[in-house]
């Protein structure tokens, strides 16, 4: 059979941070169920959420034999629960919720009590409602809103018979029902002292069912006044003598408890004691260190008193045993399914199997590892591990059902009572030990004992350190027990204060690294003199310019900066490579807002806007272009915009309605990168990024990237996104080399754009023997279909198959960890100047539920962001933050999770491969022309290096070229024909070319019909971009000016000023007088030839090679890197003969492997 992909399925209810709660509301009709019972078409609307209700009534072929063909029709797998409690119901809710989508499972649960799964754990309340219904862990009508034929329940019927050869149980009322999954449930019963005489007296109770409390109920009536006892200080004792109390029948109620103190499996003997002191308060007599010899019975045979072992006697009328409970594994005994001999219990595995192919058992029933668990949390565990398996293990990992967390937090008699973790590892020894060292003394390390010394003296005392706290005036005890040296918490007690409880339960679960002394979890920490804010002033935040936060804050402090604009003329911060912008933006917000002042979010001078309200705008009016936005919410209808905000605008429209690129009304607006979809590099070539989902690569895709790299000298890297960046294209070369890989079946990677970039994995199940998650399958899955997508700024993610981390999903936008149920998926993450970790969105979430949540949250992103804010800023400055986002993205706060669904699944619905598009449209093929006048090219202009078997460009010089070409003084000026008018768009965001005469290099630009020229050379890196640069103007000064690609230098395209730099007054270029003419070329005023290459010729600003030093050099000569001891050269081989490098790769490429005709595949 076909292997089919997971369905993802949205619904998600994390409000605790728990992954999928169970359904708000359980089984159905009292039938059997009908054998051929085909796929249900209803879908109860209040059981699947609102996102899962598109389900096709039709599923697709399923991995494995979950669907099962019988006369050519297709049946679900019926699953036959046996027992109806806590266990049992946590199951059904599970795996129905699991399997919404895929509906692979009909369910039929048979129950032995006359009533509909109910809380056991708060049976007490009963003697006050006397309401059976209100118990209920589900109310009736939630059975039967089930989808149709997908659980069907039965009550007051005892299951008598397995027959595991035939897959079928018998009832007590005949019937046989076949199952082909059979899960246990079966609980456990009330230990009754058999062994004491006198334990079938009348008036004698054991506390575990709604019918033993309506019997006790009903006895008690009867018995007034008289004394009530309860044995057994345990939970249930303490529960069972308050509910005694509650009837109010009897004169007194005494507790019998054989230890020194009550809860001895919880507490220690300071605790208990304290808790013994409380309850005492409050009217209940208890007996310590007493055990229970006989019962005394009237001539009627009822209950009239006991007699201690130690020969004490005391009256009383009625006794409830609450002393322990045996599993009830006596159906499966007598089926031949294995048993625990001791304690009892059906032998389950890790995955809960018992020795019985597709039988399992869960809950108190079940024995592992020779352990029974009373506790309703380890059941549900169980549930939802067998849960997974059968439904989510298809897509990841099967889940183990480990040591579970036996954490209780409960308030008995009004008394708050918690333990937590390893809570008696002072006593018993620690039973994990987090960061444990290595052999060898460490502070705090007892040594070595020898066998004589534990002889004399008694074993060593347990590695463990208990921090105790007891206040006898508030009964409050607190004991908290840590690694020898406090690093990590193992566990604890609390009596009356239980707040921390949750807090400290994770801290213990994940083996939590402490930050704090360990003194802070009681006691808090010290309050010492607010440090402000994180950065001192002499802190530098723009290492371009040397810019530090003193610089920003005082420049605002005096007046002198009032915008962000003024910080980055002022003080250069954000004019190299931007990468500050958003701390710089953060440092000017914060300052102003001390100086009471106004922050305006305002995206540039051309709009009284932020970016999230220019996003609601164009998305509410659907307006696709650029001009339309500026008439529609600009400050001057007609401007041409600005360096700011044109890329902005363009990536709103992009991200929502995701056209070309390259479209003529789009391209004005895009920087150099999006301009030519490709990175441009310090000597003005290109990078070449092919997609590589997930950092998969099949051996062919790799030869054909190796061949492409050789064919055209790119430099190539690995990249820290698991994917191969080729340098040195040039900007004429990129549609034959993209030819050859879209002819390869590659496509772009984005690496150019201000969208996803790679989703990083480490390779999971596919092949590491630690992996719990398939986090290659799911990388490639998230990848392909977030490809593409326009963001305020870049997205990365990652996927780890396992806790170990190795594809650090937790430094990304996005980042899943694979989990035993599912994964974690973290959010807000990223490196760069100011990095930050991720945090936890949502807990345990299953595969299929895993793209519903990323999908409202990269659109949430998309529409809230500022511009160029990466997630984690973005994260910092949400109101709330993680808490907020979680109400949002998980709980639907404002109501549009569906519309922010709606919006990923219509963008990712129109993908197309940029680069594919280029190569059909002969009107985009003509943009990568290296100019527009001339098919001849000049090559890079910095000195290549040869370095390491690769070329790469020489360093930059320091020095910017600060020669006066602004003020120059021509000899003589004449009008040259350079280019043909039919070349430039009359297109509102402007157009521009590059033109080549001799050996200058010239920028046209033609904006709103008037032409200017100037020099394609930025003097600032001596970079020949200009024409590349984005146009802007302010018409309320009349001024124009193209922004450099590289650094952002903005120089004045006309007027008085022009060739001015506006923001760095150490540069300035060179303008010309242009014009159009009637024979359709564009004319432009130059100098003779040789003048002009005399002053701009590219020869004469080339870097070279000596320009610069290499930084190595003193460090290679300290490690002699060249003559490393067992090193080779880098291109011979280690093998003795061996071909080495260069050799071998041209032999293959000759054909010279496996014969002439080459690889033999």
């Amino acid at each position: 059979m076909a292997e089919t992909e997971p369905i993802p399925t949205p619904g998600v209810e994390p409000t605790s941070m728990q992954s999928h709660s169970p359904p708000s509301s359980p089984p159905r009709n009292p039938t059997w169920g009908d054998k051929g019972t085909k796929d249900g078409k209803v879908m109860n609307e209040e059981f699947i959420e609102p996102q899962v209700k598109g389900v096709p009534e039709e599923m697709e072929e399923v991995d494995g034999d979950i669907v099962k063909v019988e006369d050519g029709e297709r049946r679900r797998k019926r699953v036959v629960v046996v027992g109806l409690g806590m266990v049992g119901i946590a199951f059904i809710e599970k795996l129905l919720k699991y399997d919404a989508k895929r509906r692979e499972y009909d369910v039929v649960v048979i129950g032995e009590e006359p009533h509909l799964a109910y809380n056991r754990v708060g049976l007490t309340s009963f003697f006050q409602h006397r309401e059976v219904e209100n118990l209920y862990l589900n109310p009736k009508d939630w059975y039967s809103s089930m989808p149709e034929g997908s659980l069907s329940y039965h009550l007051n019927t005892l299951v008598t018979e397995l027959d595991t050869n035939k897959k079928e149980v018998k009832t007590s009322a005949g019937d046989t029902v076949p199952y082909d999954i059979l899960v246990l449930a079966t609980g456990s019963d009330a230990v009754l002292p058999r062994h004491t005489p006198g334990h079938n007296a009348k008036g004698v109770f054991v506390y575990r069912t709604i019918d033993d409390l309506q019997r006790l109920i009903d006895f008690a009536s009867t018995r007034k006044g008289t004394t009530g006892v309860t044995v057994g200080g345990g939970l249930l004792g303490l529960e069972a003598a308050k509910a005694m109390m509650d009837l109010e029948d009897f004169g007194q109620v005494k507790l019998i408890e054989r230890n020194r103190w009550v809860l001895s499996r919880q507490l220690d003997g300071d605790a208990g004691g304290m808790v013994v002191e409380q309850v005492r308060a409050l009217g209940l007599d208890v007996m310590l260190s007493k055990r229970v010899g006989r019962i005394e019975v009237d001539g009627e045979g009822f209950v009239k008193g006991v007699v201690f072992e130690d020969g004490e006697a005391m009256e009383c009328s009625t006794i409830c045993f609450a002393i322990g409970i045996r599993a009830r594994d006596e159906l499966a005994r007598r089926s031949g399914i294995k048993c625990a001999d001791r304690g009892g219990g059906i032998i389950v595995a890790p995955n809960l199997s018992t020795s019985i192919d597709d039988v399992y058992a869960i809950g108190e029933c079940a024995s592992w590892e020779n352990q029974t668990f009373g506790l309703i949390a380890p059941g549900v565990e169980m549930a939802d591990v067998l849960a997974f398996n059968l439904t989510q293990a298809k897509a990841h990992a099967p889940r183990k059902f480990k040591r579970p967390d036996l954490s209780t937090k409960l308030k008995l008699l009004g008394v708050e009572v918690a333990s937590f973790g390893d809570f008696f590892a002072d006593r018993d020894g620690p039973k994990d030990m987090p960061g444990r060292q290595k052999a060898g003394k460490k502070d705090g390390a007892s040594e070595p004992r020898d066998k004589v010394k534990d002889l004399t003296d008694g074993p060593a005392p347990p590695p463990v350190k208990a921090l105790t706290y007891k206040d006898p005036f508030q009964q409050v005890y607190k004991k908290y027990l840590f690694t020898m040296d406090g690093r990590y918490l193992l566990g604890g007690m609390m009596i009356g204060d239980t707040k921390d409880y949750v807090k400290l339960v994770p801290m213990v679960k994940n083996q939590k690294l402490l930050e704090i002394a360990p003194s802070e979890l009681i006691i808090g920490a010290q309050k010492g003199d607010d440090d402000g804010d994180d950065l001192t002033d002499d802190t530098q935040i723009c290492s371009c310019h040397n810019v530090t936060k003193g610089d920003v804050v005082n420049g605002v402090k005096d007046g002198t900066c009032k915008s962000i604009g003024d910080v980055k003329s002022c003080t250069k911060a954000g004019t190299g490579c931007g990468g500050c912008m958003p701390l710089v933006q953060t440092i000017f917000n914060k300052t102003m807002a001390s100086m009471g002042q106004e922050v305006k979010n305002h995206l540039c001078p051309h709009f009284e806007y932020s970016r999230a309200d220019l996003f609601n705008i164009i998305y509410v009016k659907k307006i696709t272009e650029f001009a339309d936005v500026m008439k529609e919410c600009g400050k001057e209808p007609e401007s041409l915009g600005c360096e700011a905000c044109k890329p902005t605008i363009g990536s709103i429209i992009s991200s929502l309605f995701n056209k070309h690129l390259l479209d003529d009304t789009r391209k004005g607006l895009q920087e150099t990168n999006d301009r030519f979809l490709a990175n441009i590099q310090r000597n003005g070539t290109f990078s070449v990024v092919p997609r590589v989902s997930g950092g998969e690569i099949t051996p062919e895709k790799l030869i054909i990237i190796g061949t492409v790299a050789k064919k055209y000298n790119l430099y190539t890297k690995i990249t820290g996104g698991q994917r191969i960046d080729m340098f040195g294209a040039k900007k004429q070369d990129l549609l034959a080399i993209w030819q050859e890989l879209i002819d390869g079946g590659m496509e772009s990677g984005h690496a150019y754009a201000k969208s996803l970039r790679t989703v990083k994995s480490c390779v999971g199940t596919t092949w590491c023997r630690f992996g719990i998650g398939d986090s290659v399958g799911m990388a490639v899955r998230l990848e392909e279909r977030y490809k593409s997508i326009r963001a305020p700024h870049k997205i990365k993610g990652g996927v780890s198959g396992c806790v170990r981390e190795c594809a650090e999903a937790q430094n990304k936008d996005f980042g899943l960890i694979a989990t035993e149920k599912g994964f974690n998926i973290f959010v807000g993450g990223n490196g760069g100047a100011k990095p930050r970790h991720s945090e936890l969105l949502a807990k345990d979430v299953p595969p299929d539920d895993v793209v519903p949540i990323l999908d409202r949250y990269l659109s949430f992103y998309i529409r809230t962001a500022d511009k160029l804010q990466r997630t984690a800023r973005w994260m910092e400055n949400l109101p709330g933050g993680i808490k907020y986002l979680q109400a949002v993205i998980l709980e639907d706060k404002l109501g549009i999770c569906a519309d922010l669904e709606k919006q990923m699944e219509d963008l990712v619905g129109t993908f197309f491969c940029e680069w594919t598009e280029v190569l059909k449209s002969p009107s985009k093929r003509a943009l990568f022309s290296q100019f527009a006048n001339t098919a001849e090219t000049i090559g890079p202009t910095i000195e290549p290096t040869q370095e390491r078997g690769q070329e790469r460009p020489s360093y930059w010089p320091k020095d910017s070229v600060t020669t006066d070409f602004k003020n120059h003084q021509w000899t003589e000026l004449a009008w040259q024909p350079l280019v043909r008018a039919d070349e430039f768009r009359d297109v509102p965001t402007g157009d521009s070319k590059a033109v080549k005469r001799g050996d200058t290099q010239l920028a046209v630009f033609k904006v709103k019909g008037r032409w200017y020229c100037t020099q394609q050379m930025c003097p600032h890196k001596r970079a020949f971009v200009l024409s590349d640069g984005l146009i802007g103007d302010d018409l309320a000064n009349n001024k124009l000016w193209v922004s450099c690609p590289y650094h952002k230098r903005n120089y004045e395209l006309s007027g008085p000023e022009a060739g001015r730099c506006a923001n760095d007054e150490s540069v300035n270029i060179a303008t010309f007088p242009v014009e159009e003419r009637d024979d359709g070329f564009v004319y432009v005023k130059l100098p003779s030839v040789d003048e002009l290459d005399s002053v701009l010729g590219t020869s004469k600003f080339v870097i070279k090679k000596d320009e610069t030093t290499d930084p190595f050099v003193e460090l290679d000569k300290k490690l002699k890197a060249l003559n490393l001891k067992g090193r080779k050269g880098r291109n011979v081989s280690h093998l003795e003969g061996g071909l080495g490098e260069e050799k071998k790769a041209a032999m293959i490429l000759a054909g010279g492997e496996k014969g002439a005709g080459g690889l033999d595949w």
